[in-house]
């Protein structure tokens, strides 16, 4: 059969992927002097992660990372204070198998929102669908919902994912009805789906950002009290990624003036 009969054949069964590598095997079943069965589970491998590839690919576009991270491209060495056992624990993923949620506070700066995004392509590596947004955004889409009837479809758009993450909590405080939206999103997704969220302020202090501590003492009680807490503490990375700087910047040493000589007068 000519290449050219396959190929209107391998499309009408949608396996025309195969024909990407199809010269290549050829070549390297003529060299090896491989059976038919080998020849062909090689062709069918190729497909099978042909598609593996085209579905992670769509599963990070819908995730909508703001830059798509791996834990490998983390230097944990940068800063001893990170918990690196912690957060390796956590890529095994086995708190999304459980529904859990996790909580990653610290200071600006110190790899938050890279570890975050690890962790959701690590999840859409496994399959599960994953949405990242920054809290004031979502808030805001919430917002235009109310205002133009789409809330409820909105609404259930942040409930589907398998993990949601929520990156910048608690920049500023909540109003009525943002806290009623945090309040039914965080209460839904409970033992349901797992959230992570990401704050430069520790947990204790979220409370005080609800417009009503009944809603707060409700959403935070379930979040606060069942997820792994990840707390990341040292000095800024974004400094060693300045154009021309391989390290922070160090502050210049003081003059040493213990030997210098009062001069007579």
């Amino acid at each position: 059969m000519q290449v050219h009969h396959l190929e209107r054949t391998l499309k009408r069964l949608k396996l025309s992927g195969i024909l990407a590598t199809l010269q290549e095997r050829l070549e390297q079943a003529e060299r090896q002097q491989l059976g038919y069965l080998e020849f062909l589970t090689l062709l069918l491998e190729d497909e099978v992660d042909r598609r593996g590839q085209k579905a992670l690919a769509l599963r990070v576009a819908r995730a909508r990372f703001e830059e798509v991270k791996t834990l490998a491209d983390f230097d944990f060495k940068a800063n001893p204070k990170i918990p690196a056992a912690q957060i390796r624990d956590l890529a095994t993923l086995r708190f999304l198998e459980r529904q859990e949620s996790v909580l990653i506070c610290g200071p600006v700066g110190v790899g938050k929102s890279h570890i975050a995004q690890a962790l959701g392509y690590a999840a859409c590596e496994k399959g599960y669908r994953v949405r990242y947004v920054k809290t004031p955004r979502l808030l805001a889409d919430l917002g235009g919902g109310r205002a133009d009837g789409t809330y409820e479809q909105r609404f259930r758009g942040y409930l589907a994912p398998d993990l949601l993450i929520l990156d910048d909590f608690g920049l500023h405080a909540f109003s009525a009805p943002q806290s009623e939206d945090l309040y039914q999103l965080i209460c839904d997704r409970y033992l349901r789906r797992s959230t992570i969220v990401v704050s430069n302020r520790p947990p204790q202090d979220w409370y005080a950002l609800f417009a009503d501590p009944v809603l707060a003492e409700g959403a935070l009680d379930r979040l606060v009290n069942a997820s792994h807490h990840v707390l990341i503490e040292g000095p800024s990375y974004r400094p060693r990624k300045r154009p021309g700087q391989a390290t922070p910047p160090k502050p210049a040493p003081a003059p040493d003036r213990s030997e210098e000589v009062t001069p007579a007068v």
